[in-house]
């Protein structure tokens, strides 16, 4: 790439890259119009900043956009963010349109954003200064994003995921698994048990898949092959109905009427993962989707009566500071504190009667 040669480019001979792998994170598509590109790139990607900066200090000359001549267009492969705020600030319609508060310039400032400095470039050419700039730059690129992009490189250039991890300033590990994760999508829509289209939100998180992805047991769920195989198909053929529930439960499915159980990351995925490692919690979430009663399965029965021992502690000793500000000497409420007296003494009974069975039971395994 000749970062020597820039030529000026009329604003409207530029147009957006639709291929961006940031895009689709927002529901955009290679179909999608410039005003939808430049929604997205206003409400999600902070064109606000850039659009104040320029119309105070005008376009920065020497920092150019990088245009890539495909298909008769001159696509704008870096830069899209800063074309979307000289558009904004050109057209005064386009900015009401977007209900985009950008401020109003001078004719002679206007004048001036009307033609860009742009060098020219393939992608292939462009991949290494693209990568290192943006995707662990200021405006950090999400998982899903840096995923398509590791992708693209490793699959149209040839370029090893260790070469990729180097330029962009990741963990050669971390560039693997956001590889796998994305193979792992591609593969659940070739044997047609997901489709992006399909998913209940338009969001789509990836990060949950990526992340979950690396859990022992979502991983024994799916038989997941080693990430370091780097195998187009990462799920063998005899988990592939599982393979179809678990995008099912972390995506959901508009045709089928059914939201995701995952909806976040933390506690979510972490009662997922002691669900799919349990039999009968596995079975429950399978019959009622529902991801809270499921994991109220998988827990040991020991750590539910820890919990609820302490709880109730917590919830008595509450009670108890609150009697002369609280009580208005109902019987009602009396009696209810009579009945929990009975159901403590009753548990303490029991407790200590196991206790001493326990007890027993050891010295007769010693004798």
């Amino acid at each position: 790439m000749n970062t020597d040669i820039v030529t000026r480019v009329a604003v409207m001979d530029l147009t957006f890259d639709l291929k961006n792998p940031r895009l689709p994170e927002f529901g955009l598509t290679k179909e999608s119009t410039e005003v939808e590109v430049i929604k997205v790139l206003w409400d999600a990607m902070d064109v606000r900043e850039l659009v104040l900066s320029i119309a105070a200090s005008g376009f920065f000359q020497h920092e150019p956009l990088i245009v890539a001549r495909e298909d008769g267009k001159n696509v704008v492969i870096e830069g899209n963010r800063r074309l979307a705020a000289v558009r904004v600030l050109i057209d005064q319609g386009l900015a009401e349109s977007l209900n985009a508060d950008a401020p109003g310039v001078a004719d002679s400032a206007q004048e001036a954003l009307m033609e860009l400095p742009t060098i020219s470039a393939t992608r292939e050419e462009a991949w290494r200064h693209h990568g290192f700039k943006h995707v662990n730059g200021p405006a950090k690129w999400a998982s899903y994003a840096k995923a398509r992009y590791v992708a693209e490189v490793h699959r149209l250039y040839g370029i090893e995921l260790a070469d990729i991890a180097k330029q962009i300033g990741d963990t050669h590990r971390t560039v693997q698994r956001l590889f796998r994760g994305l193979m792992v999508i591609e593969q659940a829509e070739r044997l047609r048990v997901f489709s992006r289209d399909d998913r209940w939100r338009n969001h789509f998180s990836f990060s949950h898949l990526y992340t979950g992805l690396n859990y022992a047991g979502i991983s024994e769920f799916i038989g997941l092959r080693p990430e370091a195989s780097e195998r187009e198909n990462p799920v063998p053929p005899e988990k592939h109905q599982q393979l179809g529930e678990l995008f099912l439960w972390m995506y959901g499915s508009k045709k089928r009427e059914q939201p995701p159980v995952i909806e976040t990351q933390n506690p979510h995925l972490r009662q997922f993962e002691a669900v799919v490692r349990d039999r009968q919690a596995l079975a429950a979430l399978r019959n009622s989707n529902d991801l809270s009663i499921a994991f109220e399965i998988s827990r040991p029965s020991s750590t539910v009566f820890e919990e609820s021992l302490l709880a109730s502690r917590r919830d008595l000793q509450k009670a108890e500071g609150m009697v002369s500000t609280g009580y208005d000497g109902s019987n009602e409420l009396l009696r209810i504190a009579g009945t929990i007296a009975e159901l403590a003494d009753d548990l303490y009974d029991e407790m200590s009667r196991r206790r001493t069975k326990d007890r027993k039971q050891r010295i007769t395994e010693i004798d």
